[in-house]
């Protein structure tokens, strides 16, 4: 597949699992903070839930198990304590191939975005510090900038317009989550999953993703085939 055919306008990268070999290090600390609220959080659900605002997953969760609504503002203290968590361990890897793949873009006129469920603050600084040479500010999207997160289209539709692309057609959005394909696909986007994590790869497909890679270099060698 030769990138010059797809005639691109943007690309949307989500962050944890794309970007950063992070996943299981937030599976660990879901699992250990949760925990300590009597909710009971597998690897498996770190994973499926990935992409949605931490605060509504813990609602959702406290509701499912102790048949209770908490308030955003309680739900927003056990996410601080998952946070805490997992900023106490090592830093994340950048994947290989992500930023030979972003300059792929970049030389090739593509508006590049980023587009996370996160709502932790040195997370995102990390990552602005990371991709400078592709992404600032504006061309961000985390849990703050939208009122509802994957899978609703609501994070990759802000993408788009901040890339300034008016046609989704005209969009990839690189995930590797559920959530997040499906997020994609209802923003109308074709979707590239990179299945980096322990979910079979018919969870993604199932979701609606357009393309599937084993890892970010195997689709940057796709895309820059000559």
């Amino acid at each position: 597949m030769r990138l010059e055919t797809l005639k691109l306008k943007a690309v949307l990268f989500d962050m944890d699992g794309v970007l950063y070999d992070s996943m299981a290090m937030h599976a660990v600390a879901w699992r250990e903070a949760m925990a300590q609220f009597d909710i009971v959080m597998t690897t498996e659900d770190a994973y499926a839930t990935e992409g949605a605002k931490g605060v509504d997953t813990i609602r959702n969760m406290v509701l499912k198990q102790q048949n209770r609504t908490i308030s955003v503002e309680e739900a927003q203290r056990m996410y601080d304590e998952k946070a805490r968590r997992f900023h106490a361990m090592p830093e994340a890897k950048i994947f290989d191939g992500v930023r030979d793949l972003m300059r792929l873009f970049k030389d090739n006129g593509i508006a590049i975005a980023i587009v996370t469920g996160s709502a932790q603050r040195q997370l995102i600084d990390r990552m602005l510090s990371d991709f400078a040479e592709f992404v600032d500010e504006q061309h961000v999207v985390t849990a703050y900038d939208v009122e509802h997160g994957k899978p609703a289209p609501d994070p990759y539709l802000m993408g788009l317009k901040k890339c300034g692309c008016t046609n989704a057609e005209q969009a990839i959005v690189i995930e590797n989550a559920p959530l997040g394909v499906e997020a994609g696909v209802a923003a109308g986007c074709r979707v590239y999953a990179v299945n980096t994590g322990p979910l079979p790869d018919e969870r993604l497909r199932e979701k609606g993703a357009h393309r599937l890679y084993k890892s970010i270099r195997e689709l940057y060698n796709d895309l820059s085939k000559s």
